[in-house]
């Protein structure tokens, strides 16, 4: 198949090594500079190259904020057949935009990223499609998450942004609380230093993707947990009530246990 990969970013260079070897991929990236690193692809910096190549798939990889300025851009330039498809953190507002395209979409959602996942190792890491796309467009990808061995889930666009107000919004809110109120620690213990690990991670994060992920209509209630919790966290310390201590733990091992 003839992909073009929109942005060559992290998430753009490592979908253009991975479908390079079995597909023919061009990668169209405005900034030049981006495309230093990657190979085994035709480099576009100029629309015109894209109507020369004629791709079946236009993969966007761009960050969250453009991702469908990015769609208007190069949609001129695309046969009408050719399927448009996207790897976007938060879906709000994408089902609408491609039906009134009126092409053959498909989107998806690998839940990891260079920060912290081993993408040599991917076992243990999680891949959305979303069911309400092209048919052969899932299978494509479906085929692609399999072979790198990721577990598929399945959901429509709006059970994928609650799973991800779930699954994204309590980390990085946690995160965003520990950061806001840490000082600096002369011999911090190996606990905060593994929470500083990750707070530095989720905060080299593009801005907008995580505003975006927090401003998921689905996040309010999350976050709104979170509250609750420390409200009723901070009645035991201040009560230094050890019997609602106890309990407290037992119930948060309990949801440790359940999670896969």
């Amino acid at each position: 198949m003839k992909i073009l990969v929109l942005g060559a970013g992290k998430m753009g260079s490592f979908f253009i090594d991975l479908l390079s070897f079995d597909h023919e991929v061009a990668v169209y990236e405005k900034d030049a500079r981006r495309m230093r690193f990657t190979y085994n692809c035709q480099r576009f910096s100029d629309l015109a190259e894209i109507d020369k190549f004629e791709p079946e798939m236009a993969l966007n990889c761009v960050t969250l904020k453009y991702t469908t300025a990015a769609f208007d851009e190069v949609l001129p330039h695309l046969p009408p057949t050719c399927i448009i498809s996207d790897i976007a953190s938060v879906k709000t507002g994408l089902k609408d935009y491609y039906e009134k395209t009126g092409r053959r979409y498909v989107s998806t959602h690998p839940m990891f990223g260079p920060t912290f996942a081993n993408i040599h190792q991917l076992a243990d890491e999680n891949a959305i499609i979303i069911n309400e796309g092209d048919f052969m467009g899932r299978c494509f990808f479906k085929e692609l998450y399999s072979r790198m061995g990721l577990n598929i889930y399945e959901y429509t666009f709006d059970e994928h942004d609650k799973t991800v107000a779930y699954s994204l919004s309590i980390p990085f809110v946690s995160t965003f609380t520990f950061a806001a109120v840490m000082k600096p620690q002369d011999a911090p213990g190996t606990t905060f230093k593994r929470h500083m690990g990750i707070a530095k991670g989720v905060l080299s994060e593009d801005d907008y993707l995580l505003q975006e992920i927090l401003f998921n209509p689905h996040t309010h209630d999350q976050v709104a947990g979170i509250r609750s919790e420390l409200k009723e966290l901070l009645d035991i310390i201040d009560c230094k009530d050890a019997a609602r201590m106890k309990a407290y733990i037992d119930k948060i091992r309990r949801n440790v246990r359940q999670q896969k």
